[in-house]
């Protein structure tokens, strides 16, 4: 598709930044140490840090969304399914006051927003629905970690709160590309409009 400027207007719309977070990209924590490939992670970050500059200067405030875990507010749900997935020690993700849950190689400043999550939307559990729309926003441009489950959910949860959403879909990224791949493909037939990222930074520079 074509990107029209007016589907992302500065002045209604968002920059969600999602999980760019130690233990999801940075080498030596979490996922390093699960084996993960962290290279798809790089390249996706570094496209995060051009729309992050883009939309600061646009006009666009950016929201820095990270998931921040803690032993009492482990669902009872996810327990289960870790233990089910045989990834109990995978719980322990970004835990509050640990390197883990800092910010990788992206940071808010001044006029930035900031939201902190307990699980996969950025939605559940917290006010960002209620912020985005004093902020008159409407519709909102994804990128972070991982395309496939934080990223996905999001987008799922924006789509039934009326937002209109579009994925950076080269500043997002999973752990190997056929999933990632995989994620766009049924997130672009159901509820977000995959874009490139230099597709939205020209369309907020025309705008």
């Amino acid at each position: 598709m074509t990107l029209s400027p007016q589907e992302i207007a500065p002045s209604r719309t968002a920059l969600l930044v999602i999980d760019a977070q130690n233990d999801f990209g940075a080498p030596g924590f979490a996922m390093a140490h699960a084996g993960m490939a962290l290279e798809p992670v790089e390249s996706a970050i570094s496209r995060i840090e051009a729309l992050i500059a883009a939309a600061r200067k646009a006009g666009v405030t950016p929201w820095f969304v990270r998931v921040v875990t803690r032993p009492e507010t482990d669902s009872r749900a996810l327990k289960r399914f870790m233990v089910r997935s045989g990834m109990a020690d995978g719980i322990a993700i970004c835990r509050a006051g640990t390197p883990g849950v800092d910010y990788y190689r992206v940071a808010p400043a001044a006029g930035d927003r900031q939201v902190e999550k307990l699980l996969y939307s950025a939605f559940a559990g917290t006010d960002l629905e209620t912020r985005l729309h004093a902020d008159g926003i409407q519709s909102l441009v994804l990128c972070g970690l991982t395309t496939d489950c934080c990223v996905d959910a999001t987008a799922r949860d924006a789509f039934h709160r009326d937002f209109d959403v579009f994925i950076a879909s080269d500043a997002c990224a999973a752990f190997d590309v056929a999933t990632h791949e995989n994620a766009l493909a049924i997130l672009s037939t159901h509820c977000a409009t995959p874009v490139m990222t230099q597709e939205i930074v020209t369309a907020w520079n025309t705008g």
